[in-house]
């Protein structure tokens, strides 16, 4: 099936308007911007990046500006009967970055809000304060005649979080704006602000009344990412082109995707489940180059995150495979750049997601493979002081797993281990080994787990690649003690707990290794029968 003949993707559409204009595929939201504009309201939304928030917030602007003009077909041209149109300004502060001084920065926002502001009748005039005339201006206007849109809201602030003397600049003069619109709340009919994450300290919660955040509410959990339900109807051809192009069946297809791009869950009852738009539109533009890790390669590592980790450790890697538990309030409550966790910063960038809730304690973790993967390659970049597997002469172990033989491996994992810095890892144990070859091997795009139960017992390590499934046994020897013993405890340790045997679908490659503690690498390996 030609992909040129289908109803074109929305790849990279942040205009609601053209979006329609050029008649893309449009998954209906509509029904919750109804619900949502339908209130003289107040709204904040966090989400992490490529998620449609660009795109929700110009759906909203066509809506105010236009009425239903963009909205033929769609839920919403049933319910909305409001035919007024609205005074709309749209901000993206996304364009207001601190690049130079404070100074600037302040010149620069002024510049951009006057800019937008006398599009609907703002005049600048004299020297007076800027922040002055614009209060005064607002204040003129009619009860509920202003709609507010403000995306990216956050990008000030996380752009300057490596310079805390600059970060505490911007943010006190963004608070003065925000002050000026809770002062005129009465121009205000409708406020909507997207970011992907929440300063306690911006004064947007305090300084504006009745602000309602929606980033984990049960009824807009599915606002934004596309469910099982609406890829199945509104990309039903693209499955089908892309089955073919595959040669899978439908079914396993939708399995794949589930696995690589959805799990994605924003709602406090963790039970709505979305996938990745960016990530699927692309695979469906190109579904001959199978699933790619598209969303992190376009910005799934947001400055938030990048600016982060210029002044923070990642966590240690013995917890990259671990549930991560933080309290439900933190989710829901707001960060101080000086306290921000690295587990409350993971899941508000998408790194991490909600999996369950228990009592007022939030249990997070990687999503999908996608994400997965993403987040060992930074592990990695971390473990490997900047360097890249091939750099230090590893290979490929995603194709050495599934076509190579053991003692390939063998070699493969010890040219990995030899590039540690092993400096960073003074406390070194047992699960530490399965920790660093679990990451190496998720960082390829494998499924690698750790502490795989049966009803005998735990294996250390089991992994997927190709036709193949290997499940490893590892053992620590220290100075003065017998590697051969260590190994013949770890043969007969897999031997009589049956690891890895229920795989009866694949070939079952089992392995032990014994790593020195001394030599900081495996200095003994048997392939188990």
């Amino acid at each position: 099936m030609n992909t040129e003949l289908l109803k074109r993707l929305p790849l990279g559409t942040s205009s609601f308007e053209a979006l329609r204009e050029s008649d893309e595929i449009y998954v209906d939201k509509t029904s919750y911007i109804y619900r949502l504009a339908s209130n003289r309201g107040k709204y904040f939304l966090a989400r992490p990046r490529r998620f449609g928030k660009s795109l929700l917030i110009s759906a909203f602007e066509s809506l105010f500006k236009h009425g239903l003009r963009d909205f033929k077909g769609l839920e919403i041209e049933k319910l909305w009967k409001d035919e007024k149109n609205y005074r709309v300004v749209r901000l993206d502060f996304a364009r207001v970055k601190p690049e130079g001084t404070f100074k600037e920065f302040q010149e620069y926002f002024d510049d951009y809000l006057d800019t937008q502001f006398q599009k609907i009748g703002f005049k600048k005039s004299g020297s007076n304060f800027f922040t002055n005339q614009l209060e005064a201006f607002l204040d003129g206007l009619p009860a509920s005649s202003l709609v507010l849109l403000i995306d990216e809201y956050d990008t000030p602030l996380t752009e300057c979080l490596d310079d805390p003397k600059l970060f505490l600049q911007v943010r006190n003069y963004l608070s003065k704006f925000y002050s000026i619109l809770k002062s005129n709340d009465t121009a205000l009919r409708f406020l909507f602000i997207t970011g992907i994450t929440k300063f306690s300290k911006t004064n947007i919660f305090s300084a504006l009344n009745n602000l309602t955040d929606i980033s984990l509410s049960t009824e807009y959990g599915s606002l934004l990412g596309y469910t099982h339900k609406e890829v199945e109807e509104y990309f039903s051809k693209y499955l089908s082109c892309a089955s073919e192009t595959l040669k899978v069946e439908r079914e396993e297809l939708l399995n794949q995707l589930t696995a690589h791009y959805d799990g994605f869950c924003f709602e406090e009852n963790a039970k709505q489940k979305v996938l990745a738009p960016w990530s699927l539109l692309h695979f469906f533009s190109s579904p001959e180059r199978g699933l790619k890790d598209y969303w992190f390669e376009s910005g799934g590592k947001p400055s938030v995150l990048a600016k982060y980790l210029q002044s923070h450790t990642l966590r240690d890697p013995m917890y990259y495979g671990k549930e991560k538990a933080l309290a439900l309030n933190i989710l829901s409550g707001s960060s101080d750049v000086e306290n921000l966790s690295d587990v409350g910063l993971l899941t508000q960038a998408g790194y991490l997601t909600i999996k369950r809730i228990q009592g007022t304690t939030a249990y997070v973790d990687y999503p999908n493979l996608e994400v997965r993967t993403a987040m060992a390659q930074l592990y990695l970049e971390q473990m490997l002081r900047g360097r890249t597997v091939e750099q230090i002469g590893a290979g490929n172990i995603a194709y050495l797993l599934a076509n190579e033989n053991a003692e390939s491996v063998y070699h493969n994992l010890n040219h990995f281990l030899r590039g540690i810095d092993y400096r960073a890892y003074k406390d070194f144990k047992e699960s530490s080994i399965q920790s660093f070859i679990q990451i190496y091997c998720a960082g390829a795009g494998l499924r690698a787990r750790t502490e795989v139960h049966n009803n005998k017992g735990r294996s250390d390590l089991e992994v997927r690649s190709g036709f193949r499934h290997w499940v490893f046994e590892f053992k620590l020897v220290k100075d003065g003690e017998s590697p051969e013993k260590k190994l013949r405890e770890a043969e007969i340790q897999m031997k009589e707990r049956s690891y890895g045997l229920s795989e009866t679908h694949l070939e079952i490659k089992r392995m032990a290794l014994v790593f020195s503690l001394k030599d900081r690498e495996f200095v003994k390996w048997a392939e188990i029968l």
